[in-house]
């Protein structure tokens, strides 16, 4: 828990009878900075290019995630590039963090349910041929817990779909098979990172922050935070399914099935459908060549 104090000197000081709101916001920005050499120290490679976190452009496969930093009673939100790659294979969704023994059970536990929802929503009618891998970019420390999830998802829809997906709006939420979004921890110091990263880069009023629609209520952001959302200089989003944050990152539709088992053509999980199902024609065409190949090695 931590406990902050306005300072009496700065109310003395100031011939103040009580202590006010603005002594205490003083006593919190007073311990922020002096808690706070490492976030900036990741800002300032940010900015100057040693961190690669785009903030204006749009990509395929490629997703601005957030994430909360610890340090001590100090905690800050931290923007990662997470990207996905797509191919022909039966592996599936890969996680590169497990496979390097960077990421914890919760993380791991995540990207398998990403598997659990893409066969759920795409194949009923086809054979899953994927081998999908997922990876945080210039990551170097390890990653545990589950709130990256949707995002690595929005990844790899991307990737499917060649969709691109706007950098100016980061993410957070953990996703479970049915697609829906669930609830995360720091949500403020995440929004508040991103916030940091744009102020930084340069506001330009498209950029914001995606979160679960169940995290509304946690929100308590700085003032500046706040005021440069009723300004239009910075956005937050609210979701509750996969479909709904989709279509903030890419603009396009998500679509439905309709009765005959297809989607609404031209929407993003259209495009993914058509995408599995030319990998599954063509991994068809292979599959005599491994076979032939697998006799010969026995």
């Amino acid at each position: 828990m931590l406990i902050l104090f306005a300072n009496p000197t700065t109310a003395s000081q100031e011939n103040a009878e009580f202590i006010n709101g603005n002594h205490v916001k003083k006593a919190i920005e007073e311990k922020i900075y002096r808690s706070k050499l490492i976030q900036e120290k990741i800002q300032e490679m940010i900015k100057r290019g040693f961190f690669l976190i785009d903030t204006v452009e749009e990509m395929v496969g490629q997703v601005n995630g957030l994430s909360v930093m610890e340090l001590g009673d100090f905690a800050f939100g931290n923007p990662s590039r997470v990207t996905a790659s797509i191919g022909l294979g039966r592996e599936g969704v890969i996680d590169i963090e497990r496979e390097a023994k960077m990421g914890g059970p919760i993380h791991t536990k995540g990207v398998l349910i990403l598997s659990g929802y893409i066969n759920d929503k795409y194949a009923r009618d086809k054979p899953l041929s994927l081998s999908a891998r997922l990876v945080f970019e210039q990551n170097y420390e390890g990653v545990e817990g589950d709130s990256a999830s949707s995002t690595e998802l929005y990844a790899i829809l991307s990737a499917l779909s060649g969709l691109p997906i706007k950098q100016n709006i980061a993410v957070t939420g953990s996703v479970n098979q049915k697609g829906e979004v669930q609830a995360i921890g720091g949500v403020n110091e995440k929004i508040e990172g991103f916030f940091e990263v744009c102020k930084l880069k340069g506001l330009t009023g498209q950029q914001g922050a995606m979160i679960p629609e169940s995290n509304v209520q946690n929100l308590m952001l700085k003032e500046e935070v706040v005021d440069a959302v009723k300004a239009g200089q910075f956005n937050i989003y609210s979701v509750k399914t996969i479909g709904e944050g989709i279509e903030v990152l890419t603009g396009t539709k998500a679509g439905e099935r309709g009765a005959d088992g297809t989607f609404e053509e031209g929407t993003v999980n259209y495009h993914v459908d058509k995408q599995l199902k030319e990998m599954a024609e063509k991994l068809k065409e292979y599959a005599p060549f491994q076979i032939q190949e697998k006799k010969i090695e026995d």
